[in-house]
């Protein structure tokens, strides 16, 4: 598992790991019953603090992504992984309606927010 940490983006790094850790189960990349590292090795690779990546996981486990056995470690949950994709989707939604209104506000048309959609998504 590779979590990449960026100290430009405007989004906390607790989030930053919660979301590719939920994305690498969407994406098949860890499965159900697979161990991730605990929060001390986790903290030490990525060179956070334990207590960003104790509320990571926290997240992941509110959200029954991950589950915690004690003595043992932390492990990918069994789940419905149509569920999680939906959850994403419907936050990329909600993000869309915000940036489309802003793109309205600013005199953007329809063809416009398509255009530079397009043209961003190129650039991934």
């Amino acid at each position: 598992m590779k979590i990449l940490i960026s100290t430009t983006k405007h989004m906390p790094i607790y989030e930053q790991i919660t979301s590719q850790i939920r994305d690498a189960v969407v994406k098949g990349e860890l499965s159900a019953g697979e161990g991730i590292p605990s929060i001390r090795v986790l903290a030490k690779d990525l060179q956070v603090s334990v207590i960003t990546t104790k509320r990571a996981y926290e997240e992941l486990e509110k959200e029954g992504v991950i589950e915690s056995i004690p003595g043992r470690g932390f492990y990918v949950c069994k789940q419905n992984n149509d569920h999680l994709r939906e959850k994403q989707m419907m936050k990329i939604e909600e993000k869309f309606f915000d940036l489309i209104n802003e793109s309205k506000n600013a005199g953007m048309n329809l063809n416009d927010i398509i255009g530079l959609v397009r043209m961003l998504y190129k650039e991934q």
